[in-house]
């Protein structure tokens, strides 16, 4: 986008350049060569502190728009900070570990299984920093300001060591575990995952109802010929079946059916809609058991037959769907795990890592991928007759979020972080946090109120060591000593150095334990979870920065985030130091496609921020931003970024139309003073004290989409289409150095700050560029303050007057102006003559406010009448106000282009009015003999 270069007032010439995509670019080198944060940064000294930590985004591939939003909004917040009165640091990061770089490698062509485990660490490093790299160009174009000179990176050793020694405080709180439980397993990344590394998609299962016959039913039921229904959604795990889970509140009925001599038990809620779907018929029930009753009875595996299966009580099982009989596999489900181990059952896990069935499945299944084993299952239940109802099955299922393909539960070997013991505290500490929306805090307790015990080990190599070392018998040896030792060495050589030595390195010098009297040991090979990395950032970055504090003032990312690192963070925070990291908590919604949907590179209906900013410039992405309730899901459309355009076009040439009729004003010595103001200007100013106060609120609660409203607002109605549009008439007219000019140029010059000072956080690229045309101290208008709001409180009533005026009588007169328009060949205003009845009240406002009324309301000629004068065709407002228009009598003054009757008076000027005649007479003598030509 391009405006207008050049702008003309009188013989001076004013340039304010546009092409967005080239200026911006040359304006941030210059930010950066001239240290602009960092002047900032110390003007700020010893001001209160207001510290955003910023959320690592990954380092993969360019940023997309969710990011632009993200660190635009930040951008917003810590500029206005900045200017505001606080010391607010901005030091950006980045999460450099995990799956997504190893997996990019693979894709590559490397083999980690076939290289050394540093030889490929080395490999995902580089691609880690040329990743960051490329990011911090783009973030930077987005005219971000921050200490890009130093961010944080999750791979530098310092940050490792920092989060080696908050996993060493947790193991000494024991809050770190070994445990062999279901957790989400990736087969596809070969690791298990975390919870917010999982989203969900729609699938189609092969569900079924079947039959296990029981064996003991302490002589409740005829155990020769009764069989318990159970339903699954995962036929594959049948062969890992240890028992069935019934609810001891549930009522059970023992039914019998036509066309079948078997008797069955089904939860008696859920019986009418199981025999629908079944096909039962003649159902006719024989007799109720509780689920109580039920408990330790045994029924017979379907088609293992040395398998028995144990009745367990528990309260996990519902009515929703099913039989209310629950298949029950403890190594493929967190609720079956923690009840066969209640029960003392064993845990079958038959599936690899991936995913795979092995030989204990049975020889059928042995080497069979897990969802081609359905099949066989399902087979062999039909086979022995116990299959009684298949089909299809809709509903959501789990996925890696990364390879998009389905996980499982599977019970694996894994270390744990207990949430549960430390879960009050956290509830607790997520109760002293300040939410925007509000309904972020029940959010993130619920959240945290349903977690389990967090899996913090991953099955990978990129990522930094869990710092446990085993002696010889296989104890896990994690102490103080152990733990800092390790992480002083990371905090010098890296993590890589964990990978480098052998244990005995590792260890402090001369350490011994008694469970290796050989004195050998060995080390963990798996790694933290990525969620760790960054959810201990609280100590690695705001604990270790002197420039930065913790607990941070805000945390601010998308809402996805109340399961990820708000998640992570707040749970590390309160480990280590039993308090939240954060003080506020922000969060946005996503950025969606015009059409609603989701942004995906395989749809193709992505739009990247570069894009926008190549043709458009970052500007119209910052204004974007400002223009939608980012606490929502967003859409976003190249039309959108157009239409924003435009709007920027508006202020753009608004803010360069108030430049050029400033050119010849100097504040320091033609200001007019407050009280020798016209009550016009007076009350610009104080409407615009009125805008400083209500942006800067806005600006306080985060909300700038309101700013967005309220400075366009501002700038369309209150300044282009009245203030400027009068200013006319006396800015062009009056002599150069009369009050009345000099007044509305101080107006106009204090606004144009102002606005330059308040549009600052949106859109700092413009502001710059105007700021290089006023007479202000500071180099740059990111190193000056906001305006402050000012008390014109002694002027309550006046200002209470002209609010009445303007939303009174000047707007009935506009619509009478346009119903004219619309029906006439009038054109203009200036074309037009008012003649306005008046009640004695209207008519004592008017009086009050001391203005030209006339030149105010922008019409060539004005009279004013009683109220009971109104012809019968006059617009009537009311019961107090009456308008009529009509062309104004008289020629056009070729200099004020107002409509006069005495036009031509002075016979130097023939075609100036009186008043325009007597201004140039008395200013520009010499023109006497020359004419109007003269004089512009």
């Amino acid at each position: 986008m391009r405006v207008k270069d050049t702008l003309n007032l009188g013989k001076t010439k004013f340039k304010m350049r546009g092409h967005l995509p080239v200026s911006e670019a040359k304006r941030e080198k210059d930010w950066m060569n001239n240290h602009v944060y960092e002047q900032r940064q110390k003007l700020n000294q010893g001001k209160p502190t207001f510290v955003l930590h910023d959320g690592p985004p990954y380092a993969n591939g360019d940023i997309h728009m969710g990011h632009a939003m993200n660190k635009v909004s930040k951008d917003m917040i810590i500029r206005y900070k900045s200017m505001n009165g606080y010391r607010a640091p901005y030091v950006p990061g980045w999460d450099t570990h995990g799956l997504p770089i190893e997996e990019k490698l693979t894709k590559a062509g490397y083999n980690r299984k076939k290289m050394s485990t540093n030889a490929f660490r080395k490999l995902c490093h580089d691609y880690a920093l040329k990743e960051v790299k490329r990011q911090k160009k783009e973030f930077m174009r987005l005219g971000i300001m921050g200490d890009w000179r130093h961010p944080y990176l999750t791979l530098q050793p310092k940050f490792e060591a920092a989060e080696l020694r908050v996993f060493g405080k947790m193991a000494q709180r024991g809050l770190i575990y070994r445990g062999r439980k279901p957790v989400v397993w990736s087969w596809s990344s070969e690791s298990s995952l975390a919870e917010a590394e999982v989203e969900y998609h729609k699938v189609t299962s092969p569900t079924a109802f079947y039959a296990e016959k029981m064996l003991n039913s302490h002589g409740l039921l005829d155990d020769k010929n009764t069989y318990a229904v159970v339903w699954t959604t995962t036929p594959w795990t049948i062969p890992a079946s240890e028992g069935i889970t019934v609810n001891p509140k549930f009522d059970y009925s023992v039914i019998k059916v036509d066309g079948d001599n078997r008797k069955f038990i089904v939860g008696t809620e859920r019986l009418p809609r199981v025999a629908e779907l079944i096909g039962w018929k003649g159902v006719k029930t024989l007799k109720h058991v509780s689920g109580e009753q039920l408990d330790k009875a045994v029924a017979q595996h379907p088609y293992i037959k040395d398998r028995k299966l144990l009745f367990m009580n528990a309260n996990f099982v519902t009515a929703d769907s099913g039989t209310e009989l629950v298949h029950t596999a403890g190594g493929f489900g967190l609720d079956d795990y923690n009840v066969s181990r209640r029960y003392g059952l064993p845990i079958y896990v038959n599936v690899n890592d991936q995913g795979y069935m092995d030989k204990s499945a049975g020889k059928d299944f042995a080497g069979v991928f897990y969802d081609d084993a359905n099949k066989i299952s399902l087979d062999k239940l039909k086979k022995v007759n116990a299959l009684l109802k298949f089909m299809p099955y809709k509903h959501d299922y789990p996925f890696d979020w990364r390879t998009k393909k389905p996980v499982i539960y599977r019970a694996t070997p894994q270390w744990f972080a207990s949430v549960d013991k430390i879960k009050d505290d956290i509830l607790k500490a997520v109760k002293s946090v300040k939410y925007f929306p509000s309904w972020g805090e029940r959010r993130l307790y619920n959240m945290i109120k349903a977690r389990q015990d967090w899996v913090i080990s991953r099955q990978r190599v990129w990522g930094v060591p869990l710092p446990i070392f085993y002696a010889e018998d296989g104890t896990p040896i994690m102490t103080q000593e152990t733990i800092n030792h390790v992480a002083d060495l990371v905090g010098k050589y890296g993590s890589d150095i964990w990978f480098e030595k052998p244990a005995k390195d590792l260890l402090p010098k001369g350490y011994t334990n008694k469970h290796s009297p050989h004195g050998k040991f060995r080390k963990e090979t798996n790694i933290l979870d990525v969620w760790f990395d960054s959810g201990t950032s609280h100590q690695g970055v705001c604990a270790e920065r002197p420039e930065l504090t913790y607990p941070a003032d805000m945390y601010l990312e998308g809402s996805d985030q109340y399961r990820g690192w708000f998640n992570s963070s707040i749970i590390t925070s309160v480990a280590y130091a039993n308090k939240a990291p954060y003080k506020q908590l922000v969060s946005q919604g996503f950025v969606l496609d015009k059409h609603g949907h989701k942004m995906s590179k395989s749809i193709g209906n992505t739009i990247a921020p570069n894009d926008v900013i190549k043709k458009l410039g970052a500007e119209i992405v910052r204004l974007w931003v400002a223009s939608v309730d980012t606490s929502a899901d967003v859409r976003a459309s190249m039309g959108g970024f157009t239409k924003i355009a435009g709007r920027y076009k508006k202020i753009r040439n608004t803010l360069r139309y108030m430049l050029a009729n400033t050119t010849d004003f100097d504040p320091k010595k033609n200001t007019v003073p407050f009280d020798k103001l016209s009550s016009l200007d007076k009350y610009m100013l104080m409407d615009y004290n009125n805008l400083v106060h209500d942006v800067k609120a806005d600006y306080d609660k985060y909300d700038s989409m309101d700013v967005y409203k309220r400075m366009i607002n501002f700038i369309n109605n209150d300044l282009s289409a009245f203030y400027m549009n009068v200013a006319k008439d006396i800015l062009y007219i009056d002599p150069k150095d009369s009050t009345s000019r000099r007044g509305m140029q101080t107006v106009i010059y204090t606004v144009l700050v102002g606005l330059t000072k308040l549009l600052t956080p949106i859109l700092p690229h413009t502001t710059e560029e105007v700021w290089e045309f006023l007479k202000e101290p500071e180099q740059y208008v990111a190193l000056s303050e906001m305006p402050k709001v000012k008390d014109f409180s002694q002027y309550k009533q006046f200002y209470a007057n002209w609010k009445k005026f303007m939303s009174g009588l000047r707007e009935d007169v506009l619509k009478s102006l346009e119903k004219v328009r619309e029906n006439s060949n009038l054109g203009k205003p200036s074309e037009a003559k008012l003649d306005l009845y008046l009640d004695d009240d209207t008519q004592k406002l008017l009086d009050s406010l001391k203005v030209n009324v006339r030149q105010v309301l922008m019409v060539s000629q004005l009279e004013v009448h009683p109220l009971s004068d109104a012809p019968a065709d006059a617009d009537k407002y009311g019961k107090s106000i009456a308008v009529k228009v009509s062309k104004a009598e008289g020629k056009t003054c070729q200099r004020c282009r107002m409509v006069k009757k005495d036009v031509g008076t002075d016979s130097a000027y023939p075609t100036f009015c009186a008043r325009c005649a007597k201004i140039v007479r008395k200013n520009f003598p010499e023109t006497v003999k020359t004419g109007f030509s003269d004089v512009k």
